[in-house]
């Protein structure tokens, strides 16, 4: 039986025209899978379940867990080594990208060590099941690649109708040997959520730094969902290089640089009116 939440309300703007986006506004938990028990609380207020977002870094899900199940802060991160996670190599033990977002059942055996292993084990079968998405392009890049970007894409797109235009848009630059520029990326490595990125920033030596580094970053940057998976297996052709959501709800993409600059100042033009307005 689905029983999904809202998908998280988000309007997103690009810093400086770059393929960046800012994410403003509620925060809804947004189940991308069914498990058996979707209950937030019973009547006395007891969790039964965790809901685990889409896009959700595994520093977010880790506070989550400790809080749910009443553990000091920390306990969560300290018990991956000894979960025996199946992760790929690729993934040099870090479960970032493998914590599938979906709601997760409680009871009073469970533990971190348990929720971690039964995120991962979701994230193994919804990648390699017969549905799966992730890996669908074996001869371009790995399976924990397209998870990478996948997480990149949830990171990014303005809505699920402009996520596999953000995909192709990574493929295109990786491709053309274009670097990423994306302060989803940048920041992540910074850890924090921010548009503040200064030019400073963009050249600091961070393995996440996409501006000054060329291809992927190192490992993903969040959790993503099935949408954001399957953008990242199987995007739509297109040339685009660039892309700027200009107002909420109207991002461009393009392949002509001048074209996107033009795109930039409108977005520029509107971010000043909004200013003074507001």
């Amino acid at each position: 039986m689905l029983n999904e939440t809202p998908r998280r309300s988000t309007i997103r703007l690009t810093r400086r025209g770059r393929i960046a986006l800012l994410a403003t506004g509620a925060v809804a938990a947004a189940a991308a899978v069914v498990v058996p028990l979707t209950m937030s609380g019973d009547d006395e207020g007891v969790p039964q379940a965790l809901t685990v977002p889409e896009g959700w870094r595994s520093s977010q899900v880790y506070a989550a867990v400790d809080k749910v199940l009443g553990v000091p802060a920390g306990t969560t991160k300290k018990a991956v080594p000894k979960a025996g996670l199946k992760l790929p190599s690729d993934a040099a033990g870090n479960p970032e990208g493998y914590l599938f977002p979906a709601t997760y059942p409680l009871g009073d055996k469970s533990t971190p060590q348990s929720l971690l292993t039964y995120m991962v084990d979701t994230a193994n079968k919804k990648f390699r099941g017969p549905n799966s998405t992730a890996g669908a392009q074996p001869n371009t890049v790995s399976q924990y690649q397209t998870v990478t970007i996948a997480s990149i894409v949830e990171a990014e797109a303005d809505n699920n109708e402009d996520m596999g235009k953000v995909a192709r848009v990574i493929y295109n630059r990786l491709n053309h040997g274009m670097p990423l520029q994306m302060d989803s990326t940048l920041n992540y490595g910074l850890g924090r959520s921010t548009l503040a990125t200064t030019e400073k920033d963009t050249k600091s030596d961070n393995p996440y730094n996409t501006y000054a580094r060329m291809g992927l970053p190192p490992s993903p940057i969040g959790n993503p969902g099935e949408q954001a998976l399957k953008a990242a297996a199987a995007p739509p052709q297109g040339d685009w290089l660039y892309f700027v959501t200009v107002k909420p709800g109207d991002t461009r993409f393009t392949a002509d640089f001048a074209e996107h600059q033009k795109n930039v100042a409108e977005f520029n033009k509107n971010k000043a009116a909004e200013k003074k307005n507001g």
